[in-house]
This record gives C-alpha cells, sequence and structure tokens, in this order.
C-alpha cells in the first residue's frame, strides 16, 4: 500500500512543476474539440450580416476571442487543479488527458 502511496506520489512530484503548462494544454484541447460547437453558433448568429462583416467578426472571435479566453482562463484551470488533494494530482492530470482523449474519439478527431 505504501509503494502504490509513494508512486502518487512521485506522479504528482513529476507534473507539479508544469502545472501551468497542463493547465494551458487542457483548455486548448477542450478548445480545440468544441470549439466547432461554438463556431457554428457564431455562425448562425452573424449570417445575415454582409460577407466583410462576417468576415470582420470571426477573425476577432477566433484571433482575440479564443486567444483571450487561453489567456485568461489557464488561471483558473490551474487552480482547479491545485483543489485536487496532492496525492492524487497526478494520477488526475492523466485521467482528464484520457477522458479528453475519449472525447476526441466520441466527437471523431481521432
Amino acid at each position: 500500500m505504501q509503494l502504490l502511496i509513494d508512486g502518487l506520489k512521485g506522479l504528482t512530484s513529476i507534473t507539479q512543476l508544469y502545472n501551468s503548462e497542463i493547465a494551458l494544454t487542457i483548455l486548448a484541447t477542450v478548445l480545440v474539440v468544441y470549439g466547432d460547437v461554438l463556431n457554428k453558433h457564431i455562425k448562425r448568429m452573424i449570417s445575415p450580416y454582409h460577407f466583410i462583416v462576417r468576415t470582420i467578426i470571426f477573425v476577432l472571435v477566433c484571433a482575440f476571442g479564443y486567444g483571450l479566453l487561453v489567456v485568461f482562463a489557464t488561471p483558473f484551470v490551474n487552480q482547479l487543479l491545485m483543489m485536487i488533494p496532492y496525492m492524487y494530482r497526478g494520477l488526475s492530470i492523466i485521467v482528464i488527458f484520457l477522458v479528453l482523449g475519449y472525447l476526441a474519439e466520441h466527437r471523431r478527431y481521432i
């Protein structure tokens, strides 16, 4: 049992240095998997406008909207990761990525 606990803590200590990068990766992966849903809603909202207006809005949303979302939401995802008890944090990160992989597979991205 102690070996399992030491293994979980070791896994967490390996990932501890990269928490902000891991949070960024999780958020970016979620945006890749579900970004098309957001784009469809935006497309539906701006479809009655002129081509130039639609293009400008699309560029603003993709370039600045998603960029700002990633920049400002990454610290919140990092804080959510830090709320996981230390012993289970490394294992939880692996499970989160496995779930994201499953969701990508389910949406036929893999």
